[in-house]
């Protein structure tokens, strides 16, 4: 699939995976950064960060118990 964009210099052509790769690498790094927020701190030894972060999968309803 190839999309056309409108430029002042005129027509330009655009490939469709040349567009989907930036949304690739944000879902991406998303997916990364929510594993190390549940499993990362979840797991920490320091009360204090395991309690902030059992307090948050609760509040999202994720079964943790």
């Amino acid at each position: 699939m190839v999309e056309r964009l409108e430029t002042a210099a005129g027509a330009a052509r655009v490939s469709a995976p040349a567009v989907a790769e930036p949304r690739r690498l944000a879902a991406a790094a998303a997916l990364l950064l929510g594993a190390f927020l549940i499993f990362g701190v979840g797991f920490a030894q320091p009360a204090a960060l395991h309690d902030a972060a059992h307090d948050g999968r609760h509040s999202f309803a994720f079964p943790c118990h």
